[in-house]
């Protein structure tokens, strides 16, 4: 099995949606996908594009995708990639796919002079937890995730410049 890597494009917003979901699934999470193809394609490759794709293959088909974008370390003045969403097909786990996914995003950070690449994971996911502790991942433990969203989102929006 030959893992490569691809640059996403416009036409591949069905396969990335069919991953995404599938991603979804395997979190639990499948009732919190909510968005539309149409804006999804808009978002990724539209005018200005909010993050970057792309799409890993086993010997020329799809099996897994890597959603990304920039953040800005004010401490190290640089930028970051962070990896929103890191997924692999069950049956091509093991193939070298989701490694090659992380050294290509590790590899686009070096050369985009990024001071880090960082993302997020379940805690109970403890597979991923190993393979990415076996590549130098390191638990951010003293940080905690904090999100503001929905209602309380626009309750907040509304404040500005009052």
């Amino acid at each position: 099995m030959t893992p490569t890597i691809r640059p996403a494009t416009s036409d591949d917003v069905p396969l990335i949606a069919r991953l995404i979901r599938a991603l979804a699934e395997y979190e639990k999470l499948a009732h919190e996908v909510r968005f539309d193809e149409t804006v999804l394609r808009e978002k990724l490759f539209g005018a200005r594009p909010f993050a970057e794709v792309v799409i890993g293959e086993v010997d020329g088909v799809a099996q897994g995708f890597a959603l990304f974008f920039h953040n800005f370390s004010t401490f190290e003045g640089k930028p970051g990639i962070y990896l929103e969403d890191l997924f692999v097909q069950p049956e091509a786990r093991g193939s070298g796919l989701g490694k090659a996914l992380l050294s290509h995003l590790a590899a686009l950070a070096v050369e985009r002079d990024c001071a880090r690449l960082e993302w997020s994971v379940l805690d109970w996911n403890e597979p991923a937890i190993g393979f990415y502790k076996s590549l130098g991942a390191k638990f951010m433990d003293e940080w905690t995730v904090m999100r503001v969203d929905g209602p309380a989102l626009a309750q907040l929006g509304a404040q500005a410049g009052s």
